[in-house]
């Protein structure tokens, strides 16, 4: 199956995507021992803030997190139910499906490899992988995974619409099954030739990251990223497809031949076929404790950081870099990862300096749709005030 997908490109429109509902008390906090040069930035616009999230549950999302930090002070509110059933008030530090935003831990991982000398981003998979890609495929280096120019089409999954989906939530794909199938259908283009952001690069890097360390890709990814960051409530479900700890659940609108609309619980669902890509569970303290000390250079050497934040040249249209996506709103240049299962949207990201930060997790009722959520716009537009 292929999944609808979203690429948000923040200076294009903002499409990110989100949810949320009733208020918690929002934190306030200046932070301490601000960097010299670092810009200081105005401080979270509580109001509008608050504004964004209110009135959840509604018809887009049934809970909404959020955590907006940086160098001009701190906020965080929750808005919205844990779930539809109970109305109990949404849980601030639950867990959540991050989705995409898993990419980042594995570009992380990958980079801290090649500081090691263990991976050479320059170096084509093939000689990692041999026989992964048919003899059609020129050399695709694990940079071009990395940055989405390998030219390999996405593979496969297990249906095409939400209906065949759900009724196979509970199986599972392996990643060699959906690289065959990706493979199987030749390139896309030459490699470095264009960018096309997909799942596959990053599917292939958790077979690599295997191969070079002989250990499984969760636990190199817990041992390079997950532990120096403090992400103490994140981990990787593999075939369970339940959401370990407390969590708000998550929901998608199907439209019933009525014409009514119904809430499908969509929280279970086995995210084998998404590993390293987009299956990490985590929380938003632990998404903002992930970026500050990746930005901060506490995960990946300095030499290595820079791919994060380095487009490939030379390619129109390009805004995916090595684990993240650049985008521009309103003159701010951020940093960022945004990601979407069923019933959850997530992103995570900053400026660069680190006087804007952005996390949120919102149980939005289409998360996989292919239009920006209203919450999240709004979200979005007020973070960055």
């Amino acid at each position: 199956m292929r999944l609808r997908r979203r690429t948000t490109v923040l200076a294009a429109s903002l499409a990110l995507a989100l949810a949320a509902g009733p208020l918690a008390a929002p934190v306030f906090a200046r932070p301490a021992g601000t960097s010299a040069g670092v810009r200081h930035a105005s401080p979270p616009d509580a109001e509008a803030l608050r504004a964004a999230i209110a009135g959840l549950p509604d018809a887009d999302a049934t809970s909404a997190l959020v955590r907006v930090g940086g160098t001009g002070g701190a906020w965080r509110g929750s808005s919205g139910v844990r779930d539809v059933v109970s109305g109990a008030p949404a849980d601030p530090d639950a867990r959540f499906r991050a989705g995409s935003v898993t990419k980042v831990v594995t570009a992380a991982t990958v980079l801290r490899l090649a500081a090691e000398g263990k991976v050479g981003l320059g170096t084509p998979v093939q000689r990692y992988l041999p026989g992964l890609l048919s003899r059609e495929f020129k050399p695709v280096t694990v940079r071009q995974l990395l940055d989405h120019t390998s030219g390999i089409q996405p593979g496969d999954g297990l249906g095409n619409t939400f209906e065949e989906q759900y009724a196979h939530r509970y199986d599972t794909l392996t990643l060699r099954q959906v690289v065959a199938s990706a493979v199987a259908k030749g390139p896309e283009f030459d490699p470095g030739t264009g960018q096309h952001y997909s799942n596959i690069g990053y599917t292939i890097l958790a077979l690599l990251i295997e191969k070079v360390t002989g250990r499984p890709y969760a636990a190199e990814a817990t041992r390079l990223v997950l532990a120096p960051a403090g992400m103490r409530d994140t981990y990787f479900p593999g075939t369970d497809p339940r959401i370990a700890g407390p969590h708000n659940r998550g929901y998608q609108a199907v439209k019933k031949a009525d014409g009514t609309t119904e809430l499908v619980d969509v929280t279970e669902w086995n995210q084998a076929d998404r590993a390293a890509a987009g299956d990490m569970i985590s929380t938003a303290a632990d998404l903002e404790r992930l970026i500050t000390s990746l930005f901060r250079g506490r995960i990946v050497p300095r030499p290595q950081l820079e791919e994060m934040f380095t487009v490939p040249a030379g390619i129109p249209g390009a805004t995916f870099s090595a684990g993240l996506q650049r985008g521009e709103i309103d003159g701010k240049v951020f940093w960022l990862k945004t990601g979407s299962r069923p019933g959850y949207n997530a992103i995570a990201g900053a400026t660069r300096d680190l006087s804007r930060t952005l996390v949120y997790s919102i149980t939005a009722t289409d998360a996989k749709g292919k239009d920006m959520n209203a919450v999240a716009e709004r979200v979005v537009r007020a973070a960055v005030r």
